[in-house]
């Protein structure tokens, strides 16, 4: 009987249901996307390694400290006598030699472009070998045969316009050199978003390696022997300083690399979904406490017929019950669509995923169902509990429940002291001396201050809109006075509408301000750092500047000087006895000419003729001063020790956490084969030379180059802005999401409101008030509520945000830039999202019967 009067019920208000439902359903779908998403491309990329990963796979050992291939540095090697000395052991059916290296730019000579990937993922450039299990087939043209012969990808060739027959450059660091197109592959399973590129094996070990030798050996067993056991016998044979691996860990090391990119897109998305549901947790429990409020007669007489406050009860969450599970399953469907759009977005960056085999394992719905019914139910639980206490005398009185000031007084006492210690969090992480400090206070402050403003919203939303609708009766008569009424008359419900809103918009204000000061901080430090006129850097990972590309910057006229600077990982020892892994930034001594090092003791001369400098932190916490010395281990058995010639001031991200030396320094420990490429060179112009005539001069000199950007001062604080808005744009688009589901509550707050009062709208269009004055009062009341929120969200984004940059303004965010502009475009956007979510409604009341209207009960 329960069950059938909840049915009922459910059905007989579907349309007041349907915006709810769209909340559950995007906020499910975002969920359910994700997952089928991330094990989708998890299964594929595990169907790659498993099917293209030899047996066992035979390198160079790694040493932890010296720079490798990522830094610029020379790709490890083994000896071409490892493959004969392999492919005799036991087990071993054969030992492939192969040439991979990532330090390879492919440009296109006929428009001078780089060729590959735009996105984190490399340009492997290597040897074509058959091997049993390849990740590509030829699909057109031949294998590269000759110095004058490449292979390359089918998705890397379309996307660059090339085809059998097109010139291709290859630059290395040892200089470019120019290839036809032989022959091209296509991967039998997915593009992981890298770029192929294949030589034949000679021709791969002169221009990439520069030596006869590979960077690994694969090696395929007959199956009379384990992967484990072909390993201990390679190690073995070979003896120290090789590393091996078998598929099961070359599987498990690549899979690693992968899922760093694939877990911070899910748990990113999945962080987003979760503020849609919160914001979505609101719109459920408005409407709820709305259809409780117009069945107030209807749950009066149930009681009087006999119904009990746990019957009323279940009756409401059986309805919340239907509404989860309709949009859970909806939501559920449309999250596949979801993940195909995801996929078809990997497509643009390259990295080619089957949306035909979508993944949906069995967490999948029940993380749907689980999040979709118990984020309706519990939001629910509140309006059903109203609903309980409603006796049976109330089926004698008109729609409404009566108001609960006491619960109002408890709810705003709670929420005003929640607030309070919200703000005191706050004030304690701007206090903080430390950032790890200030992020634990700051964490908690959100938190708090977010739970708090919901609480109180209610109370604010009297005081506030009075204000905010001063005007509207004198601007707009008897319909503005009546929408500034409308908008206080039910304040919980009001500040609920707001607060959804006030979520979405708090956090976009946060990030801006955030992403604000980043800029402007950067900015600043360029100016009163850099000295340096032109700088130029590599593109993607792996990119380093070579000697030839510096002996053509070196060329360029008007320029005074070039300096080099080189990234060197090592491990400093301190006195103390303590060990930090860290880069040496190893630079020329006219980088004292580019950079203004804000040096507290010590001089940037010491630094640059066999010292080394420290930041004060670090100075600090190892009782460091200027002389004290520092061994310097590079890896390989390379060591020295270094006296401290300068202590740098904390404060300035460009030089926190450096370590400066000079170049002459280090190729005292590392031979200069072995130095890693330069990561940057600095220039500067000549005395009285045209700055912006050598800026030109000095592209045109690295034009060959398109792998390098040069930029002046100005070109890079651009640079640093472009990629800072991209992150901004990307977490805009993200809280979008809440947005939608936050103007959704608005709409379905007004459309409930409309027909909550019904018979309120008859007797005002009978009394006199026109179509028109009603349509305008509906849609000043919206206006109204997305205002007062917006101002909330603003209010309490730009606590977040300015709490935020104080909180890092030790790790370089030290100058606070509010974004006026952005948020003044808040504002106006939240008036216009007002009344474009007012216009169903007002369309509806405005039509409405008169005399109907008045009769309804």
């Amino acid at each position: 009987m329960l069950l059938k009067t909840s049915l009922r019920s459910f059905f007989a208000h579907k349309g007041r249901m349907l915006l709810s439902l769209i909340a559950v359903v995007l906020s499910v779908a975002f969920v359910s996307g994700t997952l089928v998403f991330s094990n989708t491309a998890t299964s594929t990329f595990d169907r790659l390694f498993a099917s293209t990963a030899s047996d066992l796979a035979i390198s160079k050992a790694k040493d932890d400290i010296a720079a490798g291939e990522q830094e610029g540095g020379k790709a490890a090697t083994v000896p071409v006598g490892t493959v004969q000395k392999l492919a005799g052991q036991p087990g071993v059916k054969t030992a492939i030699g192969q040439v991979f290296v990532q330090n390879a730019t492919l440009v296109d000579p006929a428009t001078n472009k780089s060729v590959g990937p735009t996105s984190g993922a490399p340009t492997l450039t290597g040897n074509w070998v058959d091997t049993p299990r390849s990740s590509v087939d030829i699909t057109s043209g031949a294998a590269p045969a000759g110095k004058s012969q490449i292979m390359l990808d089918a998705d890397t060739a379309k996307k660059a316009g090339l085809k059998l027959g097109s010139p291709l450059r290859v630059i290395t660091m040892s200089g470019s050199y120019d290839f036809t197109v032989s022959g091209i592959v296509t991967f039998r399973t997915t593009n992981p978003g890298a770029a192929l590129a294949f030589l034949d094996t000679p021709t791969a070990q002169q221009d990439l390696l520069g030596e006869t030798a590979f960077t690994s050996v694969e090696i395929y067993g007959d199956g009379s022997r384990t992967d484990d056991q072909l390993k201990q016998q390679a190690l073995a044979a070979l003896g120290s300083g090789y590393d091996a691996k078998t598929a099961a860990e070359q599987k498990a090391e690549n899979a690693k690399g992968v899922g760093s990119f694939l877990n911070f897109m899910k748990y990113a998305m999945l962080g987003f979904a979760g503020i849609s549901l919160l914001v979505g947790g609101f719109l459920i429990i408005n409407t709820f406490s709305m259809l409780v409020a117009q069945r107030t007669r209807e749950i009066g007489l149930l009681r009087a017929l006999g119904g009990s406050r746990k019957q009323v009860n279940r009756s409401v969450l059986i309805e919340a019950l239907i509404l989860g599970v309709l949009g859970s399953t909806i939501g559920l469907g449309a999250g596949l669509g979801l993940a195909a759009l995801l996929i078809q977005l990997m497509k643009a960056v390259g990295m080619n995923l089957d949306a035909s085999s979508l993944d949906i394992t069995w967490t999948v719905p029940v993380a749907s169902y689980a999040v979709g019914i118990l984020i309706t139910v519990l939001a629910a639980w509140f309006p059903a509990r109203r609903a309980a206490r409603i006796s049976p005398m109330a089926a004698l009185r008109d729609h409404g429940t009566p108001a609960e000031a006491s619960a109002n007084r408890i709810r705003a006492v709670v929420g005003t002291v929640v607030t309070g210690l919200g703000a005191a969090s706050l004030a304690a992480a701007a206090a903080a001396d430390s950032a790890s400090v200030g992020g634990e206070w700051l964490g908690l402050g959100v938190l708090l201050s977010l739970v708090g403003f919901v609480a109180i919203g209610p109370l604010l939303a009297t005081g506030i809109i009075r204000v905010l609708g001063a005007a509207l009766p004198a601007l707009f008569g008897p319909a503005g006075k009546l929408a500034q009424r409308n908008a206080m008359r039910n304040p919980r419900r009001t500040g609920a509408t707001a607060a959804a809103l006030m979520i979405g918009l708090a956090l976009v204000t946060g990030a801006s301000v955030v992403t604000s000061s980043m800029v402007s901080s950067a900015n600043a430090q360029i100016d009163s750092s850099v000295g340096a006129d032109y700088i130029i850097t590599g593109q993607g990972p792996g990119v380093g500047i070579g000697p030839a590309m510096v002996a053509a910057a070196r060329a360029t006229s008007g320029l005074a000087h070039v300096t080099e600077q080189k990234a060197v990982p090592a491990q400093l020892v301190t006195p103390d006895g303590a060990s930090t892994k860290t880069v040496v930034s190893a630079a020329s001594p006219s980088f004292t000419d580019d950079f203004h090092l804000p040096i507290a003791t010590g001089t940037a001369e010491a630094v640059f003729n066999g010292g080394i400098s420290t930041d004060q932190d670090f100075a600090t916490k190892h009782h460091l001063k200027v002389g004290d010395p520092i061994k310097v281990d590079y890896g390989q058995g390379r060591t020295q020790t270094l006296p401290v010639g300068a202590i740098v001031s904390t404060g300035n991200s460009m030089f926190d956490n450096n370590y400066f030396t000079g170049i002459d320094t280090v190729a005292k420990a590392i031979p200069a084969a072995d130095l890693p490429a330069d990561a940057a060179l600095f220039g500067k112009a000549a005395p009285g030379a045209d700055r912006a005539a050598t800026l030109t001069a000095l592209q045109k000199s690295m034009e060959a180059y398109p792998q390098l950007t040069v930029k002046d001062q100005a070109g890079y604080k651009d640079l640093i802005q472009s990629q800072v808005n991209q992150l901004l744009y990307m977490v805009y688009g993200l809280l979008g999401l809440a947005i939608v589901v936050a103007v959704l509550g608005v709409v379905n707050t007004l459309a409930l409101s409309v027909v909550e009062r019904t018979r309120e709208i008859g007797l005002l269009r009978a009394i006199g008030l026109s179509r028109r004055q009603l349509r305008r009062m509906v849609r000043l009341e919206s206006v109204v509520i997305a205002v007062f929120g917006a101002l909330l969200g603003t209010g309490l984004g730009l606590a977040w945000g300015v709490t935020s940059r104080k909180v890092l303004s030790t790790q370089g965010l030290d100058t606070l830039t509010i974004p006026t502009g952005t948020i003044v475009a808040i504002l106006v956007a939240s008036a216009v999202v007002g009344l474009l979510a007012a216009l169903l409604p007002a369309f509806r009341a405005a039509r409405m019967n008169i005399l109907a209207a008045i009769a309804t009960d």
